[in-house]
């Protein structure tokens, strides 16, 4: 997570570009990974944070087959893919429940199959 910062603090420093900075090889993908995820939290919980930095258009909370419960991590699409470098930027260490998220791009995540075309 500090390294992210200090990433983004020095292309700040040496004014690169958008279309240079490291967030630039994931232009193609609108899929965030959100990890740390506290249980507790439903999907409506997780959807309304990450919707500070743009619309979530899909969006999948893995739960344990057995048990039902959240296993602590999801992947988050967005509309425009340029809220999915707000969210790495903002989210990526925040504090949520006490527990330190981790936020970061997915370059090539599809929903699985038993997820798409689902209209929810």
């Amino acid at each position: 997570m500090a390294q992210v910062q200090k990433l983004n603090e020095r292309e700040l420093e040496l004014g690169i570009s958008a279309e240079a900075s490291w967030h630039a090889k994931y232009k193609d993908s609108a899929w965030v990974y959100v990890g740390g995820l506290s249980t507790d939290l439903s999907e409506g919980d997780i959807i309304c944070v990450l919707s500070q930095w743009g619309e979530i258009e899909d969006f999948n909370y893995p739960r344990d087959k057995k048990t039902g419960k959240p296993r602590g991590w999801c992947w988050a699409k967005y509309e425009d893919q340029r809220s999915t470098i707000l969210a790495v930027d903002n989210g990526n260490g925040a504090s949520l429940l006490s527990r330190t998220l981790r936020v970061d791009h997915c370059e090539k995540y599809k929903l699985p199959p038993e997820l798409r075309d689902r209209d929810d």
